[in-house]
């Protein structure tokens, strides 16, 4: 799963009919580079791919006095249909970058289907967690390169902190909070 795909699609899904300097400048607003690996060309790239797939389609152009007019874009079905699946990915996700992706356009499902696989994704992190505790046994000692236990209790710890943070999040949309689609 790609976290830059799920951010372009979302911003497309709240700012549409827009264009792809609109996508990058939204982006850049909410900081998304310092918690994603998105640049602008990753988001260009993503336009262009999702154009090319049927997820998007050019809606138009819009004129400017700066230079060529911009190619407007909006949804199609298809990519309607690859959000939800991309978020759904992303909300089970270990992976720090698609999750982040996930959460930011959390609010376009219905809270029930959030928290369940906010809740997937806290026994995801949980057995990660569990597994990494359970290979420290077969690597070598603590005192010798590359100090393995320690790694692995990093790493571990990493995924038990992700599986509390989640806990929070849930227990703030189990209390009502955030306005979501339904």
């Amino acid at each position: 799963m790609s976290a830059v795909r799920l951010l372009v699609l979302g911003v497309m899904r709240l700012r549409q009919p827009t264009y792809g300097y609109a996508v990058r400048r939204e982006l850049l607003s909410w900081r998304a580079e310092t918690w994603t690996n998105v640049k602008p060309g990753s988001i260009y790239h993503a336009l262009k791919q999702l154009t090319q797939e049927g997820k998007l389609s050019a809606f138009g152009t819009q004129g400017s006095t700066q230079g060529p007019g911009r190619t407007l874009f909006e949804l199609t079905e298809a990519g309607e249909a690859e959000f939800r699946k991309l978020m759904d990915e992303a909300l089970v996700s270990v992976d720090m970058e698609e999750l982040g992706a996930g959460i930011a356009f959390m609010d376009a499902l219905p809270r029930a289907h959030v928290i369940e696989k906010l809740r997937e994704q806290r026994r995801n992190a949980a057995v990660v967690r569990d597994d990494l505790l359970a290979m420290i046994p077969t690597f070598p000692g603590r005192y010798e390169p590359p100090h393995a236990t320690d790694l692995l209790e990093l790493w571990s710890g990493v995924f038990d902190n992700l599986s509390n943070w989640t806990g929070g999040v849930l227990e703030r949309l189990e209390a009502g909070e955030y306005r979501m689609s339904d």
